[in-house]
């Protein structure tokens, strides 16, 4: 039974310190042409940048649905980046 519960501290251990590496972590995401995100680990967008060429009224639906597909992309580059580190740290069963 403590064994156990060592073990589990030890994990909660390991979680906070993830959690504290994937704040850390910044990636960047270039999904859509002209447009570029910076997330972090922790699924926070730090910046936009979207090429002056898409900023035209003419485009604003398609550049609506590429800010979504570059959104999605980067909150999935994130997860996959968090699960990759989470993995390298828990003990296996």
């Amino acid at each position: 039974m403590l064994d156990k519960m060592k073990q589990l501290m030890e994990m909660k251990k390991q979680a906070e310190f993830i959690k504290k590496e994937l704040s850390r972590t910044q990636l960047e995401v270039n999904a859509v042409p002209g447009i570029r995100l910076t997330v972090t680990g922790a699924q926070e967008f730090r910046s936009l940048e979207i090429v002056p060429e898409r900023l035209t009224l003419d485009q604003k639906a398609q550049l609506e649905k590429d800010l979504l597909e570059s959104i999605n992309a980067a909150i999935q580059k994130v997860q996959q980046a968090g699960a990759e580190k989470m993995s390298a740290y828990m003990p296996k069963f």
